[in-house]
């Protein structure tokens, strides 16, 4: 057998492993939608699909902060968290307005963002040892500011925020298609998305070539941080509550798994925007047709873990080609 027989099935493989990890996310959601609009009463109902979205938006948006980081090779554990701060410090300041309210709570989830970052690119600490002591602490934090109580929120402007719709469209997913957009802008089309980039493909050669290492992992995770604490005011204007002790819940995992599955390789260097977005898509549609057709929870919880591993594994096999 020659050389060249022997090397092409493991070229086919190759392609084969890159088209799954770049394209097999949004087959897996157009089969899950295909399936569903077959099998599934009501789901191309305008109430379902509304449901569906709403659902989905905040994990998108804490997911497009986590895409960043992972991008640098880093990760965020803490912005379930931050989404959980950000519910409590938002009553405090109602009063004052809605606007300084949700700047208050944005303020809160990027100084948590920048304190993620000076320990990763600073003090030099592993991204996981330092998020993991503020995933621990900031809902700690969160519960002492509010004073371990829900606390119901009566504003008529932040809950229409919750609520409402632009044009048949609910305000929440406006602001996730809306991050979207500018999250490809920024790493497609800006000096710092290519930093990013360059930096989670080989951080030692960015520092040698000059590149702003410190500023710019402290860029992403302060992002990471603005998102999460965004994510949070939202989910508490759609709640019509501010519970710190359940907002947030998991979250870190659900945005890990959109960028995963999305394409968003572990080991950094690289970023893919709408990838993550199909990916949330996706197990959100996963755990929605499981319960639609009565499977309990427990078994949508070893899709999800099923499908993370298949993403894992794609990605190591590319990475080892």
């Amino acid at each position: 057998m020659t050389d060249t027989a022997v090397a092409r099935p493991a070229l086919d493989r190759a392609r084969f492993t890159g088209y799954l990890q770049d394209y097999g996310v949004y087959v897996a959601v157009a089969v899950l939608v295909l399936f569903n609009a077959a099998f599934t009463d009501n789901f191309l109902t305008a109430g379902n699909l509304r449901t569906q979205l709403v659902q989905v938006a905040p994990i998108v948006i804490v997911a497009l902060g986590m895409a960043l980081v992972i991008g640098t090779e880093g990760v965020d554990l803490s912005v379930g968290s931050v989404m959980a701060l950000a519910a409590a410090v938002l009553p405090l300041y109602l009063g004052y307005g809605v606007v300084p309210a949700i700047a208050l709570a944005l303020v809160a989830g990027m100084a948590v963002g920048a304190l993620n970052g000076t320990l990763v690119a600073v003090v030099g600490l592993q991204p996981i040892v330092a998020t993991l002591a503020l995933f621990v602490g900031g809902r700690g934090l969160a519960l002492v500011l509010a004073d371990g109580q829900l606390k119901q929120i009566s504003n008529p402007t932040l809950l229409a925020i919750g609520g409402d719709d632009v044009l048949g469209v609910p305000v929440v997913v406006l602001v996730a298609v809306a991050l979207t957009v500018a999250v490809a802008f920024v790493v497609r089309r800006t000096t710092f998305g290519r930093q990013l980039v360059a930096i989670g493909g080989n951080r030692a050669a960015s520092q040698l070539a000059g590149l702003p290492v410190r500023r710019v992992l402290l860029g992403v995770y302060i992002a990471a941080g603005a998102f999460a604490a965004l994510a949070g005011v939202l989910a508490t204007a759609r709640l019509t509550a501010s519970d710190p002790s359940a907002i947030g819940n998991l979250m870190e995992l659900a945005a890990i798994t959109a960028v995963v599955v999305g394409g968003t390789p572990l080991t950094g260097g690289r970023v893919r925007v709408l990838g993550t977005v199909a990916g949330a898509l996706l197990m959100q549609l996963v755990r929605a047709t499981l319960i639609k057709h009565d499977i309990p929870d427990s078994a949508a919880q070893i899709a999800q873990a099923v499908i993370i591993l298949i993403a894992v594994y794609v990605a190591r096999e590319r990475r080892s080609r």
